[in-house]
């Protein structure tokens, strides 16, 4: 989060909840680099023995042909075939191997963000075929695999109910305004990517037509002119004009982060001490900074 102020995207991981927990699955530093798959069709064939886990999204996965349980870790062998097919829920399942894969860094990250051109194996650009990422070496001998307890693993099949925070300029916007926004239920458009989950639902409109450009923080609620809310994700743009009616709760982006495009969603205001809460509680577990 800290390349903003030099026009540049966070990047990162969209379901920060996968992939700490794939993460942590295997003991790994909560910086060690994954593959973010989105939408399934991948493919993987390991050099060599390693300890391996899968989190995120049902993408049918299989490691030679036979069915892979995910949300748990497990043991890779040398030649094995692991493939990530259509997914049945959600979007973006996320791989990690023990001690991480080994990616050039660009201002201290290694993520890709095609957006912006920079991060990753090839300069910006998606994983291709016939790429190769490296690993730290597993010694198979001695290790431990272990499971999420099913009270993490999310139910991607469900509607969202995402909290709100709002900003100084919810004012802006009438009160029937923000009825429509909290009582409506809106749905998730085609038109969605790491950069943000366009919506469709009720017309909320604002009492102003735009803003000086100012940054936008994660999980923005953006109002364009047609009245169809613009959450902003982790490839958003770095400033905008668009009056914000507030911020979704960073603890609960990532469900939004696994919605597909016809997918319910519905607002309610948060509370701001239980978010900050149930946040400190999350990065205490994960070992991330407050």
């Amino acid at each position: 989060m800290g390349v903003g102020a030099q026009g540049l995207s966070q990047g990162g991981a969209v379901d920060l909840h996968a992939y700490c927990w794939a993460n942590h699955l295997l003991g790994n530093d909560m910086n060690c680099p994954q593959i973010e798959i989105t939408l399934g069709q991948a493919c993987f064939k390991a050099h060599g023995d390693m300890l391996c886990a899968i989190t995120g999204a049902d993408m049918n996965l299989t490691v030679d042909g036979k069915p892979q349980v995910c949300w748990q870790s497990f043991l890779l062998r040398n030649g094995q075939v692991l493939k990530f097919n259509l997914p049945r829920y959600g979007v973006r399942a996320y791989l990690a191997v023990h001690g991480g894969f080994s990616v050039p860094e660009v201002l201290g990250s290694a993520s890709t963000v095609v957006r912006n051109g920079i991060g990753g194996v090839a300069q910006g650009t998606p994983l291709q075929q016939g790429d190769c990422l490296k690993a730290i070496n597993f010694n198979g001998a001695k290790f431990k695999l272990f499971s999420t307890p099913a009270r993490f693993i999310p139910d991607y099949q469900q509607g969202l109910q995402l909290r709100v925070i709002e900003s100084c300029q919810a004012d802006s916007f009438s009160d029937s305004a923000k009825q429509s926004f909290y009582s409506g239920t809106f749905k998730v458009t085609q038109q969605t990517d790491r950069m943000g989950c366009r919506l469709e639902g009720p017309e909320v409109t604002g009492h102003i037509d735009g803003v000086i450009s100012e940054g936008i923080a994660y999980g923005a609620i953006q109002i364009p002119p047609n009245g169809q809310p613009i959450v902003l994700l982790n490839d958003r743009q770095t400033l905008g004009g668009y009056p914000k009616l507030g911020c979704v709760a960073r603890i609960d982006v990532s469900r939004l982060a696994q919605a597909r495009p016809g997918q319910q969603v519905r607002f309610l205001k948060g509370d701001l001490q239980e978010l900050q809460e149930e946040w400190l509680t999350f990065s205490r577990f994960f070992g991330l900074p407050f």
